[in-house]
């Protein structure tokens, strides 16, 4: 099936190569589907990103070592495959990619990866450094230049507080701080556009209690 997509004339071969190989869920279709994030072909990186995504846990690490440092469009694609499998392998990389990747697609994937990080399995102490570590790289990119990315950095902060509810009794000054910057993004200036206003305010009802 690899044959199939290394051998596709056309975008709509390459894409249907793709889906077929993604149809079939063999581990060792993970380095083509990496290859594939590579191509100029937005349908056939969609069903790649699913298709690794699909295989889990076999694909974070070739996913992380074949990181392309120069196509920041293959980057981005990596970036969201990595984000849908939610390892915290990928820890170190989606802090690093927030903060300082060149394109706003990676900062943006990077963002909703840090909002989703699997933490079962973890130590309670394990749990809390991660958690610390994810707060900390959004809070730091709430002021992002591009907008996609602030508002990926707001649903990512969302993500992060309803999944994790029980740990922020022993984190109370980075809840207090992660709270504080959705008020201010709720509060922001006209610049930032209604869009980034209102979606601060939605996670705002949805992280805190209603009054009684």
């Amino acid at each position: 099936m690899c044959h199939a997509v290394h051998t596709a004339s056309s975008a709509d071969d390459l894409q249907s190569a793709v889906e077929a190989l993604v149809a079939s869920r063999d581990p060792q279709a993970i380095p083509c589907l990496i290859a594939v994030l590579g191509y100029n072909n937005p349908g056939a990186a969609v069903a790649a990103v699913d298709g690794l995504v699909a295989l889990g846990a076999p694909a974070v690490d070739p996913i992380l070592a074949s990181l392309d440092g120069v196509n920041y469009g293959a980057r981005a694609w990596s970036v969201r495959a990595l984000a849908g499998l939610a390892d915290v392998r990928a820890l170190d990389l989606l802090e690093q990619a927030l903060a300082g990747d060149i394109g706003p697609s990676v900062r943006r994937a990077a963002a909703r990866g840090l909002g989703c990080l699997d933490l079962h399995g973890l130590s309670p102490e394990q749990r809390q450094t991660v958690l610390e570590r994810c707060t900390t790289a959004l809070l730091a990119a709430c002021s992002d230049g591009e907008w996609v990315v602030r508002y990926a950095v707001v649903a990512a902060l969302e993500t992060l507080f309803m999944q994790n509810a029980a740990a922020w009794s022993e984190l109370l000054a980075l809840r207090e701080a992660l709270l504080a910057a959705l008020q201010s993004l709720r509060q922001g200036p006209a610049a930032d556009g209604e869009v980034i206003r209102r979606r601060a305010a939605l996670a705002l009802e949805r992280v805190l209690p209603a009054p009684a």
